[in-house]
């Protein structure tokens, strides 16, 4: 039965210049515990506006899973090893995932505390 994850749980999508550096930003990721998981397409060809001008580029796609609350870390993690001066990194919601994938997914990455609000702040 599929679990609904409100929320909590994201796909992330980021392109690389090759398969090298694909392999170093899954790498980073995975040994910081920011992703459960990670895979790798080749032969990606993008097509994209580049300082005025249409450009084209082979490069490799990162498909990514890892929770919400660790996205602002994955972003600084890419950056610090990533070629591109403006590198595409979005991150999409699942909606729905298998209750024991999810669970997975959620013991493999990093658990970070969120300080509670004190009672009278906002």
């Amino acid at each position: 039965m599929p679990l609904m994850s409100t929320g909590t749980y994201i796909i992330i999508l980021v392109t690389a210049k090759d398969v090298e550096e694909g392999r170093k930003i899954m790498r980073a990721l995975l040994e910081k515990k920011l992703i459960a998981c990670a895979n790798m397409t080749q032969g990606v060809e993008s097509m994209f506006w580049w300082e005025g001008k249409l450009d084209s580029a082979s490069e490799v796609l990162l498909v990514m899973k890892s929770r919400k609350v660790l996205f602002n870390q994955i972003i600084k993690a890419i950056k610090a090893v990533h070629s591109y001066s403006v590198p595409e990194i979005l991150a999409l919601p699942i909606l729905f995932g298998e209750k024991n994938y999810l669970n997975w997914l959620k013991l493999e990455t990093a658990q970070i505390l969120i300080p509670k609000k004190e009672k009278g702040s906002k």
